[in-house]
């Protein structure tokens, strides 16, 4: 038996290849947009993939079960309380797929979704019938479980879902053997769950164990403890989990339409009608010189989670890239369905150049001279970007705190006719809110170069 994890940090998405060798034949769970990966280690192994499973209608990105299925020929897999538009083989609890000495078994686990399903991997040649593995989506984590919040546009109620899943835990998971190692769909990082371990793989021994959600209590306790305090849901999450259950055009097809060199006139043209601009170089590059009115979103972040947060997904979008990125940063749009890419900057910034009118910069302060701008007689605001925990544990005394994720429909409380001094934890996120109020007209806006970790470790005053 094979059974592969593949992690994709940007998103802490977890997805996993079961196969057989000898029987040659493989299958697929949660599979990212982007494919090719496991095209390449199945043929690596001599594999097919005739099986691709959806243990529920993703919210933070579009998996690539289509893709796969256009691909490869596999047959689609979803829980039986699913409704998609696409045909697939509905799993009901104990519906199992079996192809040579592997065994997968479904087990119908309501709770963060109506239709989540986790899925017993069984090696018939070691340990039957104990499981080898269980695939949990985002059912259990490392760590916490599902939240049951997200279907709430849909016609869900977060204390329905948090009852089912509940009984899912107590019924289905928790009874599996101390061995059963446990393989969820997500690690820290994801917005799908509060507090996700930066493991990636345990057993459910140690779950059971360590697991906070996994304690004996009563099911008002649970529905209560798993409901508060969850961090808000990109405006993208409820489009995705549509998404999932629709038939649309496949990545290949999204990308051969989208990736068309623009001149400037042409950017500069869409820019007027509309569009958005979006620049994914490196913060200190943007920072350094950048197209009026763009927005900075770096590939070496969490990309496509504040790239869903930040742009609109109606609005057509120009990517602006170093040289050689401009797939990249369009099909890591793809992943979460943002198939609206018009084309992008031809030779980059460099077309741009010769225009030192539309040219800006920003400046990106050391923490010691943010300190003396802070001191001085005519001080900038500082603006805390960060979530409320994270400003919780501390801060820079004095600063408005305006969090990314609600940076739309809170800019209006940034004072204008005063300079700016934005920070964050490290200078990610703090660069993507210093674009974003240059192109709303803040004109004197600098950021805090190491964000409040260049600050603290300056030993500068901080509150907490």
């Amino acid at each position: 038996m094979v059974l592969k994890q593949f992690y994709l940090n940007c998103l802490a998405h977890a997805s996993y290849l079961v196969g057989d060798e000898n029987a040659r034949t493989a299958a697929v769970v949660d599979p990212q947009r982007d494919v090719d990966q496991y095209l390449a280690f199945a043929a690596e192994h001599r594999l097919e993939i005739r099986h691709v499973i959806l243990t529920h209608f993703h919210a933070d990105f579009v998996a690539g079960h289509l893709e796969l299925r256009d691909r490869t020929g596999a047959a689609v897999y979803l829980g039986a309380a699913a409704r998609a538009e696409y045909r697939f083989t509905p799993l009901h609890d104990g519906d199992v797929i079996e192809f040579g000495r592997v065994r997968l078994k479904a087990l119908e686990t309501p709770g963060h979704t109506a239709e989540s399903i986790s899925i017993l991997v069984f090696d018939l040649d070691r340990r039957e019938p104990e499981p080898e593995a269980v695939l949990t989506g985002d059912t259990l984590f490392i760590g916490d479980v599902g939240r049951p919040d997200l279907r709430v546009a849909l016609g869900w109620s977060a204390a329905d879902l948090g009852g089912l899943l509940y009984e899912s835990l107590r019924t289905k998971l928790l009874p599996l053997p101390d061995g059963t190692r446990v393989f969820p769909a997500h690690g820290a990082g994801s917005l799908c769950g509060k507090a996700i371990s930066r493991e990636t793989t345990s057993t459910m021994g140690e779950q059971r164990r360590s697991n906070y959600a996994l304690q004996p209590m009563p099911k008002e306790t649970f529905v209560e403890l798993i409901t508060a305090d969850q961090p808000d849901a990109p405006p993208y999450f409820t489009y995705d989990a549509v998404l999932n259950s629709r038939e649309r055009p496949t990545l290949d097809e999204a990308l051969a339409r989208e990736l068309n060199p623009l001149a400037l006139d042409d950017v500069l043209a869409r820019q007027a009608a509309g569009a958005q601009v979006l620049d994914t170089r490196d913060a200190a590059e943007f920072a350094a010189a950048h197209l009026a009115g763009s927005i900075n979103i770096g590939l070496g972040g969490q990309y496509a989670t504040w790239a869903g947060t930040v742009l609109d997904r109606e609005r057509p979008i120009v990517v602006i890239a170093a040289p050689g990125r401009e797939l990249e940063s369009a099909m890591r749009l793809g992943r979460i369905g943002f198939d609206n890419v018009a084309g992008y900057l031809e030779q980059g910034l460099r077309s741009v150049e010769r225009r030192p009118d539309l040219m800006r910069s920003t400046d990106r302060l050391g923490a010691a001279l943010a300190a003396e701008r802070l001191a001085s007689p005519r001080p900038p605001i500082a603006i805390d970007v960060r979530a409320p925990r994270e400003r919780a544990s501390s801060h820079i005394t004095g600063s408005l705190h305006v969090p990314l994720n609600h940076f739309a429909e809170r800019i209006g409380d940034v004072p204008k006719g005063r300079p700016l001094l934005v920070y964050c934890a490290g200078g990610y996120r703090s660069s993507i809110a210093a674009s974003l109020l240059q192109q709303r007209g803040f004109e004197d806006v600098s950021e805090i170069a190491g964000g409040i970790a260049a600050w603290e470790a300056a030993r500068l005053p901080v509150t907490s």
